[in-house]
């Protein structure tokens, strides 16, 4: 038994029965059990109790031992002078000044089903894919479980383009670029395509967004790509890049992106080049803002290529054996809609004050399921993805809860403990 369990089991009452009796055996009832305070002061405030026909109206504090309450100095802080209830799950020891007041202690050892501890003990010690995963089953989903999760994502990805809405006033078109360049970097490059994208003044960028050459030329100059230019297109590049450069006063600075570990496709030469040529259209934002279907969002990427030199090239100056168009995989562009068009489009919602949760739900609902080490681990206990909705929600839960070991936070958690004192 932990405190914060214990705070837990009396929040959400999870209880073998309600017929409460105090160390003296008077009946204790719980007419509210107050609300949980996770600051400094007592565990529960404005709860209300009846004992021998008086109604008391005040705080309740939870220790484990009831000892604690000498050993935590209760008795000298102000903030713990309206306690009208000690909750312990072992009275070790009679507190005189509770006995002076004529403020019951509730022991809840008896109270509590033996079996809910055994799970709490597994759950914080196991080193499983999920705490919960030996005693894991269907039937401990909540009802709307990826639903919830999915939103609450949503609202974690709101706050941080919110943060960067404030920082550059509002400027959804800036925030949307430096957000897909964090996309198309994938995890080697996310942040470092950011930051390019971040060091130019996004002024410059709409100035000459529908001039590919002179944007793919922005991008290779600020990564370096073109200090020592071996064929005629890169002199072209660096030409362009040293007029930007000159024309709008950027300042002298580099940024390298990496190709260890990546497959060709995803070497940051052809990554830069799509991104250029997706945001050298002509209302991009206005058409990922007002589309209302996944065939809409998918018909934005359906053209979107690599420029030429790239159809046989994969780095600069090195002809590859392969001749095709760079285009975009559907796996990519789903993760690009995932990651950076949905969160974006339900920020920019938000900010209006206008409800689109259930028709972004329905984005998810039609992308197809995700495969990773995650995904797939779920499946192996039970629980297999028709779609994004189901394979995010996962992945989201996985992390925020699973690992982290917060199970007492956890909707799944509660499902089992609640199942517990239930049986």
């Amino acid at each position: 038994m932990t405190e914060k369990l214990l705070q837990y089991l009396w929040n959400f009452k999870v209880f073998k029965n309600f017929d409460f009796k105090d160390i003296e055996g008077n009946s204790v009832e719980i007419i509210d059990f107050g609300k949980w305070n996770t600051d400094s002061g007592p565990d529960f405030l404005q709860a209300k109790i009846k004992v021998k026909d008086v109604v008391l109206a005040g705080n309740i504090e939870l220790h484990i031992k009831s000892s604690d309450w000498i050993f935590h100095h209760h008795s000298k802080d102000p903030n713990y002078r309206n306690v009208i209830l000690h909750v312990v799950f072992q009275n070790d020891l009679e507190i005189e000044e509770f006995k002076n007041k004529n403020i019951p202690t509730l022991e809840l050892k008896d109270y509590i089903d033996l079996d809910i501890l055994w799970k709490y003990k597994k759950l914080v010690n196991e080193n499983q894919f999920i705490p919960c995963e030996s005693i894991f089953s269907k039937d401990h989903i909540p009802v709307n479980f990826h639903e919830q999760n999915i939103l609450k994502k949503l609202d974690a990805k709101s706050q941080e383009l919110e943060k960067s809405l404030e920082h550059y006033k509002n400027n959804f078109e800036s925030v949307l670029f430096h957000n897909l360049a964090y996309s198309f970097g994938l995890k080697v490059n996310a942040f470092i395509f950011k930051q390019i994208t971040e060091s130019i003044d996004f002024s410059v960028i709409n100035k000459i967004r529908q001039n590919t050459t002179q944007f793919e030329a922005l991008l290779f100059g600020i990564s370096g790509w073109l200090e020592n230019p071996i064929d005629d297109q890169m002199r072209i590049w660096k030409r362009e890049f040293d007029f930007v450069k000159a024309k709008y006063k950027i300042p002298d600075l580099t940024i390298h992106p990496k190709f260890l570990r990546l497959r060709p496709p995803n070497f940051p030469t052809i990554r830069l080049s799509q991104l250029a040529d997706l945001y050298s259209h002509q209302n991009l934002f206005s058409r990922i803002i007002l589309a209302k279907s996944l065939n809409e969002l998918l018909s934005v990427f359906q053209n979107i290529k690599a420029s030429d030199y790239w159809n046989d090239h994969f780095n600069f100056g090195k002809i590859s054996m392969v001749n095709q168009p760079k285009t975009l995989s559907n796996d990519f562009v789903e993760l690009i809609i995932l990651n950076t068009i949905l969160p974006m489009k339900y920020t920019y919602h938000k900010y209006h004050h206008v409800e689109i949760a259930d028709e972004i739900l329905e984005f998810y609902k039609n992308i197809s399921p995700e495969k990773n080490s995650v995904v797939e681990s779920w499946k192996k206990i039970g629980l297999k993805s028709k779609n994004s909705l189901q394979t995010q929600s996962l992945i989201y839960h996985h992390k925020t809860f699973c690992e982290e070991k917060k199970c007492l936070n956890c909707s799944i958690g509660f499902k089992i403990f609640k199942n517990s004192s239930n049986a």
